[in-house]
């Protein structure tokens, strides 16, 4: 899978005239070559249903006069660049007009993308149809008649259907549609049929040709979902609605799938579908950076004029930035992470939660990762199938409920030397399950008391109605040094901790998020009081513009550390995804550092800053990366990255496992001084704009 990439949109109205009209063979490679690119996905199918080349599976758009497609696979064969083929799958107007019973319908009947005549866009289609047929056809037209170097397949995923083809599979295998665990059932196995059938089309024909399959989002614990595909595009355009947070967060995930990925961002100022919008070249350096040091090669999404002339603008904005990751292939290829901490997705013990477009199951793993960046952690994040051995510490993100095969999983971790980091509801046992009743189970489980006292303190807590749910949790399945009471009913509550944060005296600081209350236990030691407020907001006891103050008294311990490792009792990565409290991070980091007393890597590289550690076995070398940029906010919630400035005298060190011969940065090959000492090297950039990257060569 080539670095350079391009994806090039084409969803162009029968409404217009001339189409390709401007095309030129000469223009299209001048602007290649200008862009620095590799490799250009071009299109067969848009979401408008046209073929953009003779066609008997599709129609040929009304208004195209030449084989499209076949000039531009000509054009950049012609110059090396490879030319994968787009082919919208989920989308497809004109097909949506003449056959509007195969489109997907929600419980009401109504269709999605388009909610009604009056919205104009793109209607979606369900695959349990005719449809179906429809494109395996036209799949199979493009692997058997072109030189495609790769099928990208778009708009497809596990979604939920009411069509009237779905209703009347369900009732005929004896289900009843009504029922949402047999409907899930027949959703997932409606997109494994798609993709073997569409995977088949191509491999029939082409064995071994690249194949994937587009939702928008990488689905946190479905490896089986990951797999239908051959690599992975990690669709992430920041301006476009995933933000900058969203890009890190897959490709950690991602890293640990054993396939190769690209990070896909766009050259637009805002997303897909905007002519004349353009983002600020540094940005694009920047995204193109932060894909290589993760690991991914990178796309840039551009759309083309109907017209087919390539706009000079975005080749000269996008080789700007590939003319630098061209300079560094070398030192980005055949990789794989160094990671301390394996973060453990709540998306991925959820994984048939509905698929919506670039999203998350919640806040909590996006907190964590913004979280793991700004401290300057390695780590991946992982899923129920990973090795946890693999880690030195495992964090249970607010929500990570304990059943019986995940306590025997983490017991074994635990029993290897790791350590666990748990916040909020994670680490307690769901009810029922293995040594619920607070026995040992055999994974260092701690005697608590379970749901002990909730009900007894009811009547002295504002909101008695929410310790009910404390009868789902059973005690901590390990020894975290506390034993859990029950769910907090102050919102907020207050932390007052046993260090320092930020170098201010002590203080208490408001916690949003949720919190559990809990009590010292087997000799655990607390790292900070919580603190409750005098009573929650209410139309008859309220206190100034928010919340009342903490009431300055203890009300349990706030963080308690055990054998095992070290509990948070609020939801604090959730809490973090939505207010950024400074507070909250820097305990979370007080935390990890306390686990983590010999971590791989440190540095004095700021807060915004990412730092990301790679192997290159076949080399014998490492390669430190080094990032800084600080997005801002524009408009409506456009994050934006202009400025990029040079950051001074950046201090890392890094424990090597033997002794390194020497230390330079790339590409420039400039020698960079170095210490080490007692497995640690220690080295200092003095100056890098936006990326660098430091080789130690053994």
């Amino acid at each position: 899978m080539r670095f350079r990439q391009v994806h090039l949109d084409f969803h162009t109205s029968e409404a217009i005239g001339r189409i390709g009209s401007r095309f030129s063979k000469e223009q299209f490679q001048s602007m290649l070559r200008e862009g620095r690119v590799d490799s250009i996905t071009v299109f067969s199918k848009c979401h408008h249903g046209w073929a953009y080349h003779p066609s008997k599976a599709n129609e040929t758009h009304p208004e195209l006069t030449f084989d499209l497609l076949g000039a531009m696979i000509g054009a950049a064969h012609e110059i090396d660049v490879n030319v994968p083929v787009y082919i919208s799958a989920g989308l497809d107007e004109k097909v949506t007009r003449r056959h509007p019973e195969w489109l997907i319908r929600g419980k009401n009947e109504s269709t999605t993308w388009a909610k009604d005549f009056m919205t104009p866009g793109y209607h979606r289609l369900c695959m349990n149809t005719p449809y179906l047929d429809v494109l395996v056809a036209q799949i199979e037209e493009v692997a058997q008649n072109y030189d495609a170097d790769g099928i990208f397949l778009d708009i497809v995923g596990v979604v939920p259907c009411y069509c009237q083809s779905c209703v009347a599979a369900i009732r005929a295998e004896g289900g009843d549609p009504r029922d949402d665990d047999a409907m899930l059932n027949l959703w997932e196995r409606t997109y494994a049929n798609y993709a073997a059938r569409t995977n088949e089309a191509v491999h029939k024909h082409k064995p071994g040709l690249p194949v994937f399959h587009n939702g928008g989002h990488i689905r946190r614990g479905r490896r089986d979902l990951a797999h239908f595909n051959t690599h992975l595009e990690l669709e992430s355009l920041p301006t476009g609605g995933w933000g900058y947070d969203h890009f890190p967060l897959s490709a950690r995930y991602a890293q640990t799938l054993g396939l190769d990925y690209l990070g896909m961002t766009g050259k637009f100022h805002t997303s897909w579908g905007e002519f004349g919008g353009y983002k600020h070249p540094n940005a694009l350096r920047y995204e193109t950076a932060l894909s290589i040091a993760n690991g991914a090669r990178c796309s840039i999404g551009d759309q083309l004029h109907p017209e087919g002339l390539m706009d000079e603008a975005t080749y000269a904005l996008i080789g700007a930035a590939y003319s630098e990751l061209e300079a560094k292939e070398a030192w980005c290829s055949g990789v794989k992470a160094f990671s301390d901490i394996a973060l453990l997705s709540n998306e991925a013990l959820h994984p048939n939660t509905d698929e919506a477009h670039g999203s998350t199951s919640g806040k909590s793993d996006t907190g964590a990762v913004r979280m793991l960046l700004e401290g300057k952690f390695l780590f991946d994040v992982v899923d129920l199938e990973a090795d946890f051995g693999a880690y030195k510490v495992l964090i249970l993100p607010d929500h990570v409920r304990i059943d019986g095969p995940l306590q025997g999983k983490i017991a074994a971790f635990l029993q290897g030397g790791g350590k666990l980091l748990a916040s909020g509801e994670s680490g307690l046992r769901l009810d029922g399950g293995p040594g619920s009743d607070g026995k040992d189970a055999g994974a260092g489980a701690a005697s608590g008391t379970g749901t002990r006292a909730a009900a007894a303190s009811a009547q002295s807590r504002p909101d008695a109605s929410s310790v009910d749910t404390a009868a789902a949790l059973g005690g901590f399945a390990w020894d975290l040094g506390a034993s859990h009471v029950g769910p907090s009913a102050y919102k907020p509550s207050f932390f007052r901790p046993e260090f320092s944060i930020a170098g201010l005296p002590a203080a208490s600081f408001v916690t949003y998020a949720d919190a559990q209350e809990v009590e010292l236990a087997n000799g655990g030691l607390s790292l900070g009081a919580r603190e409750n407020s005098y009573f929650n907001r209410d139309i008859f006891t309220f206190c100034s513009h928010q919340h009342t103050p903490s009431t300055g008294q203890q009300a349990g311990p706030g963080i308690t550390e055990g054998r095992d490792g070290i509990y948070i009792a609020w939801n604090v990565f959730e809490d973090y995804a939505s207010k950024g409290s400074l507070a909250l991070k820097e305990t979370v980091v007080y935390a990890l550092n306390r686990l983590l007393p010999e971590k791989t890597l440190t540095t004095s590289l700021p807060a915004q800053g990412i730092v990301t550690l790679q192997k290159q076995e076949e080399q014998d070398r490492w390669v430190q990366h080094l990032l800084y940029a600080a997005p801002v906010t524009r408009g409506e919630n456009i994050q934006i990255i202009e400025d990029l400035t040079p950051i001074r005298n950046t201090a890392v060190t890094v424990r090597a496992d033997r002794p390194v011969q020497a230390a330079y940065l790339a590409p420039s090959g400039e020698p960079l001084p170095f210490e080490q000492a007692d497995g640690v090297v220690g080295y200092v950039v003095p100056e890098f704009t936006c990326h660098a990257m430091v080789v130690l060569q053994f």
